[in-house]
Order: C-alpha cells, then sequence, then structure tokens
C-alpha cells in the first residue's frame, strides 16, 4: 500500500510517503507554530518526489484532523481532501492524540498512554490510552488538574504537547509517570502507519476541535441594522 501521510495540526509541517510493499519511507517535518499553509503544498511536492511517486500511484491519504490549532489542522485537512479529489484516492482523518500514543503503544504494549495537548488556559485535550492501545475514553478537553487524576492512575507514560503541564502538577505522594515525552507534534511516519490500517470504512477527514475557538465577534464593534 502507497499512503501520503499529512500532519499541520500542532507546531510542525509534516509529511511522509510509505510504501508497504517496497517498504520505502520518504518524510520531512519542519518545526513551526505558523506558516504551514505556505509551507505545506512545497513540502508535499519534495517528499513525492523524494518517493519518486505521482500522486495517481497513492492507494490514500492520511491526514490529522485534531485536536490542535484550529488554522493549521484545517491546512491540513483541505490539502488532503484537494490530493485525494484530483488523484481519485480516499481520504483518511486520525486524531493527535492517537498518533502520540501509536509509537508508544508499539514499543511497550504493558504500560499505558495518556496523551495530553496543551489547550492553553491550564486545560489539555485529553485521551488516555489502556495497555495494549485500547482508549479508555473518547478525546476530550479537561483542566490540568482533572488530567493529572486521570493520569495518576496509572502506571502511564505522558506524552504531547502538554505533557510537562501534567508533569509540573504531579502529586508528591504519587509515583511518577513511567516516562514524559513533551514532543510538539506527532511522529509522521506514524501517521502514515495509522493510514495504512484505517478501516476502509472510515469518513472523510473533518475537523475535530474539542472546544470553540477562542476569537469572537466583538458586540461593540458590530454595526447596527437597519
Amino acid at each position: 500500500m502507497r499512503v501520503l501521510a499529512i500532519d499541520t495540526a500542532l507546531e510542525a509541517c509534516s509529511a511522509a510517503v510509505l510504501d508497504t510493499e517496497q517498504g520505502k519511507v520518504a518524510s520531512e517535518s519542519l518545526p513551526m507554530v505558523r506558516g504551514h499553509a505556505e509551507a505545506l503544498m512545497p513540502l508535499i511536492e519534495r517528499v513525492m518526489k523524494q518517493a519518486d511517486m505521482a500522486f495517481a500511484a497513492l492507494d490514500r491519504i492520511a491526514v490529522t484532523t485534531g485536536p490542535g490549532s484550529f488554522t493549521g489542522l484545517r491546512v491540513g485537512i483541505a490539502a488532503a481532501r484537494g490530493i485525494a479529489l484530483t488523484a481519485g484516492k480516499p481520504a483518511f482523518g486520525l486524531t493527535t492524540l492517537a498518533a502520540y500514543a501509536a509509537p508508544h503503544i508499539a514499543e511497550d504494549a504493558e504500560t499505558g498512554v495518556v496523551v495530553a495537548i496543551d489547550a492553553r488556559h491550564q486545560h489539555v485535550y485529553l485521551q488516555t490510552f489502556a495497555p495494549g492501545g485500547h482508549g479508555l475514553a473518547a478525546p476530550r478537553i479537561a483542566s490540568v488538574a482533572d488530567a493529572v487524576q486521570a493520569a495518576a492512575n496509572g502506571p502511564f507514560r505522558i506524552v504531547g504537547t502538554g505533557a510537562g503541564m501534567l508533569a509540573a502538577a504531579w502529586p508528591p505522594h504519587q509515583p511518577p509517570p513511567a516516562l514524559v515525552d513533551e514532543r510538539r507534534a506527532p511522529d509522521i511516519v506514524w501517521v502514515g502507519r495509522l493510514g495504512v490500517a484505517a478501516n476502509e470504512s472510515a469518513d472523510g477527514p473533518r475537523p475535530l476541535y474539542l472546544r470553540a475557538p477562542d476569537a469572537q465577534p466583538q458586540d461593540a464593534a458590530r454595526l447596527p441594522r437597519r
């Protein structure tokens, strides 16, 4: 199977091509907080050239759908939908939470994983995975205190941009987390691997926001209606 993976949901602009038949991987990841829209398509073109593959030769496209940056994840989803439409291939959405957890579950299936992504204002986007990778609950937004309480029931490994926030608030009487991994974005190759394993009946990519945007209309600036 040949999969193009895309991730712009957090603090990187990343793409990878996985060819499972040939055992080949081409990937590139650029750390960034802003500018995904300008960087993504040239990056995808470089990765496709590195893989020596045409878009029509792909079997599917996989993209992270959030939670994460509202603007960033829309950039990736729009690109995935556009490429899928042009190439006549299916596109699949994968959460950033699952992408963060996947390599840790593959490395050690005996210890659970808590994924915490900084949602600002002392909150995180949270999902807890039991040993073996089963999600214990649906993705949700939680206060740091609530997230720590969920993680302290471990042992768990904590990964994501909010992992350091949980570690800093860890109860002193509790055993420390088995691992604290604060990487700023998922491994794009694992996004591709999850894309390979995606169910054929899965829906197309849709953004997973988990909360409303911070930006709100200013009532004082509205013009009166006639």
